[in-house]
């Protein structure tokens, strides 16, 4: 029977080589399951920590206010040149469009004129030889 035992002992140990990668693998899931909310918790915690540090005390509170204020009103400051420089330009484009449609419909106006001239002035001519050419 040691040679039952000696195959049991064998079969055993392949069992446990198999289920040992398994059991590594769900070892690894469930730590990361842990892992992922504790360092969140600790992540937010390290930024609640940061906003509230600048206001422990009333100066350094009232210094970090001003701070603020003062990043505040430069990126009003860049937002209003930003707005500025857009309008203008914008402005500027509008008046040279405007400038080119109004060339072009003076342009398109003394060619119409300049053609309706001719043609009258055509028409005349063939209306007086027309009738001079009528027997009186």
């Amino acid at each position: 029977m040691a040679s039952t035992n000696g195959s049991k002992s064998s079969t055993t140990t392949s069992k446990a080589k198999t289920t040992t990668p398994e059991k590594s693998q769900t070892r690894t899931v469930a730590e990361t399951a842990v892992d992922i909310p504790v360092g969140a918790v600790l992540t937010v915690t390290d930024r609640v920590s940061e906003l509230v540090e600048p206001f422990t005390g009333r100066g350094a509170a009232e210094k970090q206010l001003k701070s603020y204020r003062a990043e505040v009103r430069r990126r009003v400051k860049r937002t209003e040149r930003r707005g500025t420089t857009a309008r203008k330009r914008a402005t500027t484009e509008a008046r040279k469009t405007r400038n080119r449609v109004e060339r072009e419909a003076r342009k398109r106006q003394r060619t119409v004129e300049t053609t309706i001239k001719r043609n009258r002035t055509e028409l005349e001519e063939r209306v007086r030889k027309a009738v001079d050419l009528l027997p009186v």
